[in-house]
């Protein structure tokens, strides 16, 4: 006779579960030590080459640093010109037909090497299945991206500065910002800074100097963006996915090569604005003695919100497999449209003077100064599949613009010109054209002006209206393209009521709606002018 076995007691399979819960809490904490000392260790490190280089009233301290305020002509200009101009502008290549956005929730895993930005092409071409890669086989064989140097120098000698500020400032715009260094790494400027990895990638000629006595010759404020968080020269491995963009690991060569050039440019053509792209690759220490240096430099300057900075956390994502998960949560994230648009909106840092939104801005009065950045068509760079349709109608940018400064903010709307030459596409050039044409009219309302109590309305017809005032005046610009009489609706102003020019319009109030007997004869967003105050 045979006897059943055993089972199990209870009690085994609790120890068990126990034992694997003590293991797995000790490993935790293992973890946990390992990456506090971790940080600790590098930032000890990262700090001791902190170096404040300069004297003034600015230290290297975020309590510093928050005193400075933002200067009257920053947050006077709603108007400012990027431009992105380099090597990429020579081939002009970028696929189009759809947003960064749309690419990430739809090809997440190839976003980087094909997305719509031409500016990107140095990059992209690395990934030899590309559109771009495929485009430059077919154009310049199997020539490196550092060829474009010749084409690009042979251009520079009919790029005319003077020429480009005229347009500029033809177009209403208060300031200028100009790539120094895009993540390309070729720098604009004839840097002592050498970069180990490239040491002649870099121009001859000093665009950024004859560029800054151009636009400041005008009147024109002048400001250089850099690339701190992305210089694929430092890092050759091609970028595919934002995990790639954001946490492909830095060393200290390049950290000290992005601070001594930004010293460089600092101490050479005294931004008036300072605007660094994606991150910074030091520590908070090292950065806050560079902003120090900057403000002490240049004490009415600005800089942007950019500056997230190195950490032994990145560096951890840095590694593949960490970096893996990472991409796979970014996935769940931008799955729906309110992920995808939230990257459009970098999050801001300890310190900055405004914030920057890219391709789209704030409904409601913000409490910081803040500005949109956007190209005028899809990319940035100069793109030469880009036509006419794929650039935004100028009425779209007259209307960022004003919805920006009703918010307490500013357009800063991106140009791409075209080779070593500069030559501005007519597209674009129409744009801008237009843009000055409206603000010849009606810069009164813009240029100056602060925020309403309340930023916009509708009227009858469904446009939408927004409001800037000034001292006892508000401004009541229609982004439509009203006729005859404008009905403002659940809105009561009072005042005396004019155009720009002076012409009297005559006001009556109609069941809670503000009624302008304007005779508005369908231009794009007409202004009025309330005198002595105007209620709700």
């Amino acid at each position: 006779m045979t006897s059943a076995a055993t089972p199990p007691k209870p009690v085994v399979k609790r120890h068990r579960i126990r034992r694997f819960f003590v293991r797995s809490l000790l490993l935790a904490l293992v973890l946990v030590l390992v990456f506090v000392s971790g940080s600790m260790i590098w930032s000890w490190r990262d700090n001791r080459l902190a170096q404040l280089t300069t004297n003034g009233p600015y230290t290297a301290d975020l309590d510093s640093l928050r005193k400075h305020p933002l200067p009257q002509w920053f947050a006077d200009a709603k108007f400012g010109v990027m431009i992105h101009w380099g090597l990429y502008s020579v081939p002009g290549f970028a696929p189009k037909g759809t947003t960064f956005n749309r690419l990430l929730q739809t090809d997440y895993d190839r976003a980087m090497t094909r997305n719509p930005y031409a500016e990107d092409y140095a990059n992209a071409l690395k990934d030899p299945d590309s559109p771009t890669a495929r485009f430059h086989r077919e154009h310049y064989g199997d020539a490196p991206y550092s060829d474009f140097t010749r084409q690009f120098d042979a251009g520079l000698a009919r790029w005319d500065p003077d020429r480009w500020a005229e347009q500029f400032q033809a177009a209403g715009a208060s300031y200028v910002v100009v790539t120094a260094k895009y993540a390309d790494g070729y720098s604009l400027w004839p840097t002592e800074v050498r970069n180990p990895h490239a040491p002649d990638f870099h121009a001859r000629r000093d665009l950024m100097g004859e560029l800054a006595a151009a636009v400041r010759k005008r009147g024109l404020k002048f400001g250089v963006y850099y690339s701190g968080g992305v210089d694929w020269t430092f890092q050759p491995q091609v970028v595919k996915t934002l995990g790639d963009y954001a946490f492909l690991p830095y060393g200290e060569d390049y950290r000290r090569y992005a601070v001594d050039q930004v010293r460089e440019l600092i101490k050479r053509y005294k931004p008036d604005i300072l605007w660094n792209d994606i991150a910074w690759p030091t520590g908070s220490k090292r950065l806050y003695a560079l902003l120090a240096d900057y403000y002490n430099t240049v004490p009415d300057g600005v800089v942007d919100d950019r500056w997230s900075t190195a950490s032994f956390g990145r560096q951890v994502l840095g590694v593949k497999p960490v970096r893996w998960g990472f991409d796979q949560m970014m996935k769940v994230a931008l799955s729906t449209e309110e992920g995808a648009g939230s990257i459009s909106t970098p999050k801001d840092v300890p310190h900055s003077d405004f914030r920057t939104p890219e391709y789209t801005g704030f409904d409601t009065v913000q409490p910081k100064f803040w500005q949109q950045d956007r190209g005028i068509g899809g990319s940035f760079g100069y793109n030469r599949e880009e036509t006419d349709a794929d650039y935004a109608p100028t009425s779209e940018l007259i209307a960022e613009l004003a919805g920006a400064a009703a918010n307490n903010g500013a357009l800063m709307l991106n140009v791409g010109p075209s080779g070593g030459e500069g030559a501005i596409v007519p597209e674009q050039a129409a744009r801008l054209a237009g843009i000055g044409a409206w603000l010849r009219t009606n810069r009164e309302a813009m240029h100056g002006t602060r925020p309403w109590t309340r930023s916009s309305a509708v009227t009858a017809t469904g446009d939408k209206v927004v409001f800037t005032t000034r001292g006892n005046d508000l401004y009541v610009v229609v982004l439509g393209r009203p006729k005859g009489d404008i009905v403002i609706k659940d809105l009561t102003l009072h005042g005396r009521a004019t155009t720009l020019a002076g012409a009297a319009i005559p006001v009556t109030i109609d069941k809670g709606a503000t009624v302008l007997k304007a005779s508005a004869d369908g231009s794009y967003a007409p202004v009025f002018k309330f005198s002595g105050g105007a209620g709700h």
